[in-house]
């Protein structure tokens, strides 16, 4: 029990300290943070479809082949419209990003709420879900403000929630120095 809490709380606190990177890189080069974003999509797209047209290509039956096939040629159409249009890419990346944020701030708040926890740890929740809520919702707000400032924007998001990484790991390593394990006397008892 006790290595799954030290390794829980090294996991936060080492998820804390890329997403501050992420955080900072994206402050200091926002249109590349953009142009980024967009050419990794375009990447995962391309791959995508070499993946789903080898599926097809080891399927025996042809309902399978089609479908493959099909992904394929969608995954494919999708990497080109990435790299020949970032700017309508970019934008279709904002929404999804808005998503993300929005469910995912949610799931904490909900995480907030349950039983288990410490005040700390619950508040913890709920604020870094209320930072991830209030991001989604700007973002779907005004998605047209540009690619640079949802660049910025998502700097500040992943700082803050790399920062309130840290410390969540921080006080969850904490309370596992805080418990000790039961000598054998005391369990004999």
């Amino acid at each position: 029990m006790f290595k799954s809490i030290k390794s829980t709380s090294t996991s936060m606190i080492l998820l804390g300290i890329l997403a501050v990177i992420v955080g900072i890189i994206a402050i200091a080069w926002p249109q590349a943070t953009i142009l980024a974003l967009v050419i990794l999509f375009a990447v995962y797209a391309f791959m995508d479809a070499g993946l789903q047209a080898a599926r097809a290509f080891s399927s025996r039956s042809a309902g399978p082949v089609f479908g493959h096939l099909l992904l394929a040629l969608i995954s494919l159409a999708a990497g080109v419209i990435a790299v020949v249009w970032p700017g309508p890419t970019a934008y279709v990346l904002v929404i999804v990003v808005a998503a993300w944020a929005l469910v995912g701030g949610l799931v904490e708040i909900f995480a907030g709420f349950q039983s288990g926890e410490t005040a700390g740890m619950r508040a913890m929740f709920i604020v870094s879900g209320l930072v991830s809520v209030a991001f989604g919702v700007v973002l779907f707000a005004r998605p047209d403000v540009g690619a640079v400032t949802i660049a910025l924007l998502f700097g500040l998001y992943f700082m803050i929630y790399g920062f309130s990484q840290i410390a969540a790991g921080v006080h969850v390593r904490q309370l596992g120095n805080a418990v000790r394990p039961l000598s054998p006397v005391q369990k004999a008892a």
